[in-house]
């Protein structure tokens, strides 16, 4: 009998829509990642109980861990679909578990979620470096290769959601920016283009659901898939707000 593989997947129709289990079986292969074990359902949508079903809908682009649109909840954690080897997770052919990180962002359908709070937190914080314009302006701001070092390492950050997730301080309840947005402020106030907005950032952060919101459970470094020191980031920014916040303490006249 031909091996396979068992997906027991999460399904919603809609935001505001009852959920479901659904178990699933696709022949297994070598070095079959979820992701291609999703694409057998879609092309042949039964489930285990032999029943003809609507494929189970997730997001993908680039499959090579850089993108962070396949992330999803594995067997209870947060991870990239795409970089999921199936023996790796379940060398004994136990049933995988698939979930949307509902726990982050609110679901759109099945393992697909919004992951709109994101991005307006980045517009928030000011996530970005501008720029005079397109002309020559010359060589640019020089910078020490200990901060560009360290630059490159918060720069890998593909806003894939899987520090959210892990986080307890992430929820419904609590208007907590978390953890990847400390790391953003910390790389674009190092930038020496970006420090003409760190008061900006420093105070964005000094707010409700700002750094001392977060009750370092240090779950986000342990989850993050590029391994970004998000735990050093967020000691760097509640010592920049400390100082921020106590400078324009002694200003005021």
């Amino acid at each position: 009998m031909a091996k396979t593989v068992t997906l027991r997947i999460r399904r919603q129709d809609g935001p505001n829509q009852s959920v479901r289990w659904e178990e699933f079986k696709v022949p297994h292969q070598p070095g079959l990642n979820i992701i291609g074990a999703l694409m057998e359902i879609q092309r042949n949508p039964v489930n285990a109980q032999g029943e003809k079903t609507t494929p189970p809908v997730w997001e993908a682009s680039c499959l090579e861990k850089v993108c962070g649109a396949c992330s999803m909840v594995i067997n209870g954690q947060a991870m990239q679909a795409c970089a999921t080897l199936v023996d790796r997770i379940s060398p004994n052919g136990d049933p995988i578990t698939l979930e949307p990180m509902g726990k982050a962002f609110p679901v759109v359908r099945d393992l697909v979620v919004d992951r709109e709070k994101h991005f307006e937190q980045l517009k928030e914080i000011h996530g970005w470096i501008d720029i005079d314009g397109t002309h020559n302006l010359g060589a640019g701001p020089r910078m020490s290769p200990e901060d560009a070092e360290v630059m490159y390492e918060l720069s890998r950050c593909m806003s894939c959601g899987v520090c959210y997730e892990a986080c307890p301080n992430v929820n419904e309840k609590s208007p907590f920016m978390g953890p990847a947005i400390m790391s953003w402020v910390r790389r674009f106030n190092m930038h020496p283009s970006g420090k003409h907005f760190s008061k900006e950032r420093l105070e964005a952060l000094m707010g409700e659901g700002g750094v001392n919101d977060c009750g370092n459970s240090q779950n986000c470094v342990k989850a993050c898939p590029k391994g970004i020191p998000l735990t050093t980031s967020i000691a760097a920014m509640k010592r920049d707000t400390t100082i921020h916040g106590l400078i324009g303490f002694l200003q005021k006249p």
